[in-house]
């Protein structure tokens, strides 16, 4: 008899037009084939799992579905030779949860490729306060080391501060001894922001004036956007000399409107961030970071847990742009 598991499930009606979701039983068997079967200690809810829930078809596309892009749990099955039964391991930053089903159910199958070892120094659950939101945020830190753009170069910014990669962009960046600005629409959130160490807090109506200037007032050495549009747009006219924006979202818009001037005036540059695209040598270099000297001082601080049986409401609130931090989801298997 196959194992049975509770999964959040995601179906859409005859007609295409809408989409429900419960809680309902699952069996192991009718999980896609993988070399590795892994019990789900915890997920967490990200914007994308949001999406695969409403029909974005540039998510899911094939219903019924079980979101969930991020998990962390147990090998209970292996048919690799990287992994053996009772380790334990992340799934973040790959296809799982948008075309396969995702962390939002008590098991998943998955190709040995897409799994990376629990660093020492991260539990199951604080690796997934990190999540994909979390290991983006390191990736978009990284490239702008790389670039040059560092503490003493001057303030960096962060936009969308409040969501999942903008929160821990903030924590991440202040613990690496950055002078950090955080820009929100949530006038509610400035204690949160400020306990998570940034330096200044603004409003995002400051880098929403639709000018026409192709240069604004040198701010920011760097930033993370997790936005896109004319936000972006005027945080790279608001660059200093060689600086560097890592865009990490589209939340606003996937349009750019801007001229060339920042790129070739200033020498701005603007560095793209594709974490499912990152080769596995450079993941378990990042993790092992974020498990260790990169590891912010306030992690616990940006999460707030969730059962799978309170998971709804959640997903409401962060397609309506309320949520605050992460949701680490525990899959209750303790």
């Amino acid at each position: 008899m196959s194992l049975e598991f509770r999964a959040l499930v995601v179906r859409r009606s005859d007609d295409r037009k809408s989409f429900t979701r419960q809680i309902e039983n699952r069996k192991v068997d009718e999980l896609p084939a993988g070399d590795l079967l892994i019990r789900v200690h915890f997920s967490s809810l990200n914007y994308k799992d949001g999406l695969s829930c409403v029909g974005n078809p540039g998510v899911t596309r094939r219903y019924p579905h079980t979101p969930g892009i991020d998990a962390a749990g147990v090998v209970e099955v292996s048919h690799s030779t990287a992994f053996q039964v009772g380790d334990s391991v992340i799934i973040a930053g790959q296809p799982l949860g948008m075309h396969t089903a995702g962390g939002f159910g008590q098991f998943i199958r998955v190709p040995a490729a897409w799994a990376v070892p629990l660093p020492s120094g991260l539990s199951l659950r604080d690796s997934m306060i990190y999540g994909t939101a979390g290991f983006t945020a390191a990736l978009a830190a990284h490239k702008l080391l790389q670039h040059g753009v560092t503490p003493e170069k001057g303030p960096v910014v962060v936009t969308g501060a409040t969501g999942g990669v903008g929160c821990v962009s903030v924590a991440l960046l202040v613990k690496l001894k950055y002078s950090v600005t955080a820009v929100t629409g949530k006038v509610e959130s400035k204690k949160f922001l400020a306990q998570l160490g940034a330096r200044e807090i603004i409003g995002r109506e400051s880098l929403l004036d639709a000018t026409d200037r192709p240069l604004l007032k040198e701010l920011w050495a760097g930033g993370i956007d997790t936005v896109g549009g004319l936000m972006l747009a005027n945080l790279l006219k608001s660059c200093q000399e060689n600086g560097a924006v890592a865009a990490t979202g589209l939340v606003a818009s996937q349009e750019l409107p801007i001229s060339i001037l920042p790129f070739i005036l200033r020498g701005v540059s603007l560095l793209g961030i594709n974490a499912q695209g990152l080769a596995m040598s450079s993941r378990l270099e990042l993790w092992s970071k974020l498990a260790k000297d990169w590891r912010p001082n306030e992690l616990p601080s940006l999460a707030t847990d969730c059962r799978l049986e309170d998971l709804n409401p959640q997903i409401d609130k962060i397609l309506a742009g309320q949520q605050l931090g992460r949701i680490v989801v525990d899959m209750g298997q303790a």
